[in-house]
């Protein structure tokens, strides 16, 4: 790797990281306003149940990769914040099956609308070329990690 690729790599490697930073921090903002009490990781169950639909906590520990005790707490935590419900698997009364509120989806609208016009107003003085370009980039960027 000739050293002006390996300075640019470097120059990535520090940009991902300020934006994961940045989104750690953003992400927790998005918890407390859903609920005061709700984890980083319990926004992301929740919007991944809104995105997805109902789904055992098992399809949950799958796609997060976290173990089944931690996505338990989660779950519940959810229930018990009214933010989700858990119900019998009728395909197998053995399993649960967790699927959001309408309030939850309402919160979870609210924040996302939120977001968006904020980050409109951000990105005001981009053009729409320049966003699209970003965002086509960042899409070739995050498919070639996968």
């Amino acid at each position: 790797m000739s050293s002006d690729r390996e300075s640019i790599i470097l120059d990535l490697e520090h940009e991902v990281a300020v934006l994961v930073r940045r989104l750690k921090r953003i992400i927790s903002e998005r918890a407390r306003m859903i609920h005061e009490d709700l984890t980083p990781t319990g926004y992301l169950v929740l919007a991944h149940l809104v995105e997805k639909g109902p789904m055992r906590p098992s399809t949950v520990v799958d796609a997060f990769d976290l173990d089944k005790g931690a996505v338990s707490r989660h779950v519940q935590t959810l229930v018990d914040h009214g933010l989700a419900t858990k119900e019998r698997d009728p395909d197998d009364g053995r399993a649960w099956v967790v699927s959001v509120t309408e309030e939850a989806r309402h919160r979870l609208n609210e924040v996302a609308a939120s977001r968006r016009a904020r980050l409109g107003r951000l990105l005001e003085d981009w053009s729409d070329d320049e966003l699209g370009a970003f965002v086509a980039t960042l899409g070739r960027y995050n498919a070639t990690l996968d």
